[in-house]
């Protein structure tokens, strides 16, 4: 790994947050002279030439593109995100190729990245593709030939890039968790399932929901509310309505009968909450949803809010949290602060939307102290990978879901494909199917009145699977620990660990769980049936018949979901 120092970097850049980062140079043979670089009237302006054959993963948790080749991104901070044009809630300004060699961008702006286009030298070159009869065809992207790579940072004079070798795109990922400090470590029951409950129930249908959970033998670890436990949810006041009458005596209930608990927040304080007068001087300029937004750049604010969380919140046996709205949106209601809104610590709206989700765990984590996590969060960015925080979604399309769980692998960062209803029992399968093959198995059944698998009469193959993920707990906690020590994700795409196969460039519905099992999930509404690839480089076996299995492409018609394991 080197660091490439390209103009004058900005003062305010994801690395001046991070508390382990630990940049230890190495020599690469990527040459310095690849790089040009100029101040624009739109920034600043990197740009290095691209191999012909090329592809480029990553960039966070991009729900609707795999392989970035020949698109150009800008890594807004938003929720949502209805098109492949680089939005998303978790941007993250770094990427990896096949050809050996990866980049962080270390910089909190919303950097435009163009994955390869072609200059004008001034050549006669022959412009890809032809006639097409049809939009499909007519704007696809094209392989072209001597192409560049161009990053944009907004409004910055520079930038440190720092460039990352490896053998395989796993190689190069964990080089970059390593750089933030490593994986997160996390507890074992954080592993188990996590429910969310209606946002509507009071403290005594949550405690026969618990009930429900042990009297019918489902495995169930976490009990998570919504906002409904709040006076005042939107913006926030963190004190318990009247629907939980005695908060010590109700979480007292869940402990006793082994559940630990998960409360639902976000960061914008209502003017009836007991710290909202202490953290405004340490708050931006501007209001959301009428309560102001904490800086959390600054000690002050870090400190006010999380004094108050553990003492109100944590002392009392809470020891997880759903950080929500951390993000922004442009899509649904245009709700948070603006790009130019300015915070006391120097920040400006842009690099705190960037910054918000990372400094917000950040604050949270002081909260928690010594006690063990392992929560959620709307919004996270570049050097993620040592907080317990996995990703959600407000959006729920199956095939996009599948496709975070490849990508965010990429990254150094977590996510889940969260269940939380299903129009038939089929569905339903299909969901939990998938969930229990991830990092984090959540069920957040928070507009949900009743448990959804009950009201579509496939209880007992819930009660199955859910017992399926508990089986799974041991390796999920193994493979997190080399996640903390080595920087190896727990959950990868194909292509990460077989780089050189070029069959796995284009699979984003299929991932490595842990070091010995590929799970090839059936996309909710879809059938039964789907194509299955197994890397020619391992003999594989079937994971719940033990039989074995070529390697190649198969054609798959199950209810259950495809999972094989290394020979």
């Amino acid at each position: 790994m080197k660091k490439f120092t390209l103009g004058t970097p900005e003062q305010f850049v994801p690395s001046m947050f991070c508390d382990n980062f630990r940049y230890i140079e190495t020599d690469v043979t990527y040459p310095a002279s690849n790089f040009t670089c100029r101040k624009t009237a739109r920034g600043f302006l990197v740009e290095f030439p691209i191999e012909d054959d090329c592809h480029v993963f990553g960039f966070g948790l991009q729900l609707k593109q795999f392989d970035h080749r020949g698109r150009k991104l800008r890594l807004d901070v938003n929720a949502d995100p209805v098109t492949n044009n680089g939005e998303s809630h978790a941007p993250v300004p770094f990427f990896v190729t096949n050809k050996g060699y990866g980049m962080y961008f270390d910089t909190a702006r919303y950097a435009e990245f163009t994955c390869g286009k072609p200059k004008n030298t001034a050549a006669k070159n022959i412009a890809a593709g032809g006639a097409a009869d049809n939009t499909d065809d007519l704007y696809a992207v094209r392989k072209e030939s001597g192409a560049v790579m161009s990053v944009l940072i907004p409004a910055a004079e520079g930038v440190d890039v720092y460039v990352i070798e490896g053998s395989t795109i796993t190689d190069i990922v964990k080089q970059y968790n390593m750089l933030a400090g490593g994986g997160c470590d996390v507890p074992e029951w954080g592993l188990g399932t996590l429910y969310r409950c209606y946002t509507g129930w009071n403290s005594e249908q949550i405690k026969k929901t618990a009930d429900y959970f042990r009297d019918n033998d489902i495995p169930c670890s976490i009990i998570g509310l919504e906002p409904g436990w709040q006076t005042h949810a939107y913006s926030c006041t963190y004190k318990w309505s009247d629907r939980y009458p005695d908060p010590k005596e109700f979480i007292g209930y869940l402990k006793e009968r082994g559940f630990h608990v998960n409360l639902w927040e976000h960061a914008f304080t209502h003017p009836d909450s007991p710290i909202h007068d202490d953290i405004a001087p340490y708050s931006g300029d501007y209001l959301v949803w009428g309560g102001v937004v904490p800086d959390f750049a600054t000690p002050e604010a870090r400190r006010i809010f999380s004094d108050y969380q553990r003492k109100a919140l944590v002392d009392l046996g809470v020891d997880g949290f759903k950080l929500d709205e951390c993000d922004s949106s442009d899509n649904t209601g245009s709700w948070s602060f603006p790009l130019h809104a300015e915070f006391p610590s120097g920040l400006d709206g842009e690099q705190y939307h960037s910054l918000f989700g990372t400094l917000y765990a950040k604050t949270i984590l002081d909260a928690l102290g010594d006690t063990p996590t392992l929560s959620e969060i709307r919004q996270m960015g570049a050097l993620a990978a040592p907080y317990p925080f996995v990703l959600y979604s407000d959006l729920y399309d199956h095939k996009d879901f599948l496709r975070g769980v490849a990508n965010s692998g990429f990254s150094g960062i977590l996510w889940t494909p969260e269940f939380r209803d299903a129009p038939n029992r089929d569905i339903c399968i299909r969901r939990v199917q998938a969930i229990v093959f991830s990092v984090q198995c959540l069920i957040n059944a928070w507009y949900y009145d009743g448990i959804p698998w009950v009201g579509h009469g496939c209880e007992d193959e819930v009660r199955e699977l859910l017992k399926l993920r508990e089986t799974l707990i041991p390796m999920l906690k193994k493979a997190f620990e080399d996640y903390h020590t080595t920087g190896k994700p727990p959950v990868r795409a194909l292509v990460m660990d077989y780089t050189d196969d070029a069959e796995t460039y284009k699979i984003d519905d299929q991932w490595l769980f842990c070091d010995d099992l590929l799970v090839a999930p059936i996309a909710a509404g879809t059938g039964d049936e789907r194509d299955v690839y197994l890397p020619t480089a391992e003999k594989w076996v079937d994971y719940f018949t033990g039989d074995p299995v070529e390697s190649g492409w198969h054609h798959v018609n199950t209810k259950g979901i495809p999972v094989y394991k290394k020979a």
